[in-house]
């Protein structure tokens, strides 16, 4: 088994070279990787737009964040550098919040994170963009998040986000409970006590989970949305791989991941209107296509507010948007060049493509990617 991923280290540079881990095209199997492409180029995979005898790009971009976006990551490392062999690309998935603190430090091209940049995160200084200029926050990956279980003879699972919220502030302790036997009249409910486990680190996917239960179950999930898992209650694992691990190996757990990393566990279906949902890309993309920009923002900056109290079965309002965080103007010219390349890619139609296909994500609209296209033509 492969041990937790090196933590980055601005004078050692990203943990690189994940050849040993085998193919680039792989789905992530642990949180523990930093993503890079040296492996990548003996990829046979096609190039996304040009061939690597008409490729001028060389150099190596670094970039650190969700968990979320690996298996995406990967797959986009490999195809872009199948496409440009003299570009190296590292990516740590080390957490939204660490990606973003890595990269306004400037230790790290950009970031990937499952959230948006805060206003007080917007208002302090970012050490790769040109003094006196920000970033911006750029949509390119969505997916749902699975609510995933390993309890013993329960194979499906209904839960609203009032139970969900009670389960997870550790209200509702064990599985035969009268909320969840309400919500599932078929199943033999043990009496198992619960063990939820949540992010331990800063975490965009905990931020977007605990918007969910804020906004359908305010009266009970009382504390604002934040990376940081607002409870003393249930048990905290690192990254997605983590809780995922965590869920897989425990007796009467329940967890929130990526959708993509759900596996063989169960999935519980939640709430929405009257009908009990699972998820789709199709139906998180619906979420996100009916929901507004955040308000206040620059022009440039492409953050969404999530509306998740729909009722319509045909959406699954538990989705995480998450972004990659640029400089619209880079200190290093060249290195503007290979991030606007490159990020270009992963929100193209191509790139989008591609990370349905390797990591079950939900393609950006064609509105949305025209938006993002846009801003990204403007870096430099």
């Amino acid at each position: 088994m492969i041990g937790p991923h090196p933590v980055f280290n601005p004078s050692k540079g990203f943990p690189v070279n994940f050849k040993r881990f085998g193919a680039p095209a792989a789905v992530l199997a642990v949180a523990a990787l930093a993503l890079t492409g040296c492996a990548a180029n003996e990829s046979g995979s096609a190039a996304p737009s040009e061939t690597a005898t008409t490729s001028t790009l060389s150099g190596t971009i670094n970039a650190a964040g969700a968990s979320s976006q690996g298996a995406a990551q990967e797959a986009w490392i490999a195809q872009f550098q199948t496409a440009n062999p003299d570009v190296t690309i590292n990516y740590d998935p080390s957490g939204s919040g660490a990606g973003r603190e890595t990269f306004a430090s400037g230790g790290s091209d950009f970031a990937g994170s499952d959230s948006y940049l805060k206003d007080e995160e917007l208002a302090a200084s970012f050490a790769s963009c040109v003094p006196g200029t920000t970033a911006v926050d750029l949509p390119v990956y969505i997916s749902p998040i699975a609510v995933i279980f390993n309890v013993d003879g329960v194979k499906n699972l209904n839960l609203d986000a009032s139970t969900l919220a009670k389960i997870f502030k550790g209200d509702i302790t064990t599985w035969n409970d009268p909320a969840i036997a309400a919500l599932n009249a078929d199943a033999k409910l043990p009496a198992t006590p619960i063990t939820a486990v949540h992010r331990s680190d800063d975490s965009g996917t905990t931020k977007n989970f605990a918007d969910y239960l804020n906004q359908v179950a305010p009266d009970v999930w009382t504390e604002k949305p934040a990376d940081t898992f607002p409870f003393q209650s249930g048990e905290g694992a690192q990254g997605t791989s983590g809780v995922v691990d965590a869920v897989t190996n425990g007796v009467g757990t329940i967890g929130y991941a990526d959708a993509s990393r759900a596996g063989s566990l169960g999935v519980a279906k939640i709430k929405v209107g009257d009908e009990f949902v699972g998820y789709t890309a199709d139906a998180a993309a619906a979420v996100v296509n009916d929901s507004p920009l955040v308000e206040g923002r620059a022009a440039d900056d492409l953050a969404i507010q999530l509306n998740r109290t729909t009722t319509d079965p045909t959406h699954y309002p538990l989705v995480l948007v998450s972004y990659a965080i640029v400089c619209t103007d880079y200190a290093d010219a060249a290195k503007g060049e290979l991030v606007k390349s490159y990020v270009g890619y992963m929100a193209s139609a191509d790139g989008q493509a591609e990370a349905a296909k390797s990591a079950g994500a939900a393609p950006l609209s064609a509105d949305l990617q025209t938006k993002v296209a846009a801003v990204i033509a403007t870096i430099k």
